[in-house]
Order: structure tokens, then C-alpha cells, then sequence
């Protein structure tokens, strides 16, 4: 899926490649997750939901929302520890589900709570096309040395 570039605040976009940025290429491509904007404090995305998205009672999965609370959590994370040559992996994702939606517009935005130099807790709003709140998470993430993989 072709998008086009969010804006990335911070950094320079010249030298910085889409794919660089972890989680980003896999969601565009499996959830149609597109990132509206991309910073070490704040991170937007959002989904067009429909069919492809539903569970069998036919309104969106709940592993839509974990994906997508996962991922804006991660790549803020990803962006804050960027400079140090440090990664972050997720190591708990706790998304409550909150109204069902069937087909429009999900966005999300990730927050951070806690910043610490080994691990971040950050928290991600999930809202419908309406405005009101569908998933609500949290993700804490380890901070490691790149190359610890």
C-alpha cells in the first residue's frame, strides 16, 4: 500500500526512510494502518475498517484495535530512543475495547506516561469516525541496545 510520507517531527525526513521506522512497512501492508503523524511525543494513525476487519458478529475485531495500540506505542517508542542507537520491544499490551464499530474511521493516538531509560508506558486512544473513544491501551515497552537482537 503506497501512502504518502507523515510528517515526522524532529527529524530530518531526507535522511530518515520510511522503512527505517520499525512496525511501519508490515501494519500499512496487513491492517491498512496509515500515519498521519510521527514524533518522540505524540504519534497519529488511522484505518478505514470495513468488512475485511470484522469478526464473525460483523463489527471490528478487538485484535484491530491491540494491532494498532501496539504499533503507535511502538514507533513512538522507536522514535524516542532513535538517537541512541537503542530499540524498543513491546513487553505488555493491555487494550480495553470500549464501542463496536462496523465500518468507518478508526484514529489513534499514543502519549507517553513514563519515559525511563529502560522502559517507556505509553497510552493510545482509539476513536470512531464519531469522535467517541472505541479502545483504550496501554504499552510497555523495553528499551534495548540495537544490536541485543
Amino acid at each position: 500500500m503506497q501512502q504518502s510520507r507523515p510528517r515526522v517531527q524532529g527529524y530530518d525526513l531526507e535522511e530518515l526512510k520510511w522503512e527505517d521506522i520499525p512496525g511501519a512497512p508490515w501494519v500499512d501492508d496487513a491492517l491498512g494502518l496509515a500515519f498521519d503523524l510521527i514524533s518522540p511525543d505524540r504519534v497519529e494513525a488511522h484505518v478505514e475498517v470495513g468488512p475485511q476487519h470484522h469478526q464473525p458478529y460483523g463489527i471490528v475485531h478487538g485484535g484491530v484495535y491491540c494491532s494498532m495500540v501496539e504499533t503507535l506505542a511502538s514507533v513512538a517508542g522507536a522514535m524516542r530512543v532513535l538517537a541512541q542507537e537503542k530499540i524498543v520491544v513491546g513487553v505488555s499490551n493491555t487494550t480495553d475495547f470500549l464501542r463496536a464499530t462496523r465500518e468507518g474511521r478508526l484514529a489513534g493516538s499514543a502519549t507517553p506516561v513514563h519515559v525511563g531509560r529502560l522502559q517507556h508506558l505509553w497510552q493510545v486512544e482509539v476513536a470512531r469516525s464519531d469522535g467517541k473513544l472505541a479502545a483504550r491501551g496501554q504499552v510497555r515497552l523495553q528499551v534495548l541496545d540495537a544490536d541485543r537482537l
